[in-house]
């Protein structure tokens, strides 16, 4: 097992902690909760994604061992296995909210991407830099011939008396 946030709960109360909230994610696609909290969710709604996408019989097994409700399960099967037949990874998405009054602990939304009424619209996509004109050595830039002053050549002393 790899390392992870303990959450300040024995195993039994985390266990039942995520699989409430990977539940309540997966069935509302959002959620508010605190920042570690959806720190360890994100790792298993994205595990539960994965599973939804392998679409097989054991991993329909695995998946509704760990999420409460049968409309959950079939949710991850159905509807987001097909959003995410394409995407390799990062399902979710986390939003730091505020700092709640009474703990002060960060707060953070928790959402699932590529959906309706994100909270946050994606970025579109960035237009592919322009082709520079190689520069030639040789040239003078425009700065230097900008900034420069006019070119004083040196004339004798003697020229001028």
């Amino acid at each position: 097992m790899g390392k992870f946030r303990k959450l300040g709960r024995d195993y039994s109360h985390r266990l039942s902690l995520l699989r409430t909230m990977v539940s309540q994610l997966v069935k509302h696609e959002r959620i508010e909760t605190t920042l570690a909290k959806a720190k360890e969710v994100r790792r298993k709604a994205d595990q539960m994604v994965q599973l939804g996408k392998e679409g097989t019989e054991h991993a329909a097994r695995r998946a509704a061992a760990f999420v409460r409700g049968d409309d959950v399960v079939h949710k991850l099967f159905t509807e987001l296995a097909y959003r995410y037949r394409d995407r390799a990874g990062g399902y979710t998405r986390m939003l730091r909210t505020k700092i709640r009054t009474g703990d002060a602990s960060t707060m953070a939304y928790i959402e699932f991407v590529d959906r309706e009424n994100e909270l946050r619209e994606p970025k579109p996509a960035t237009p592919p830099p322009r082709q520079r004109v190689p520069l030639d050595p040789w040239t003078k830039s425009r700065a230097s011939q900008q900034w420069a002053g006019p070119r004083i050549t040196k004339t004798s002393e003697s020229d001028g008396l």
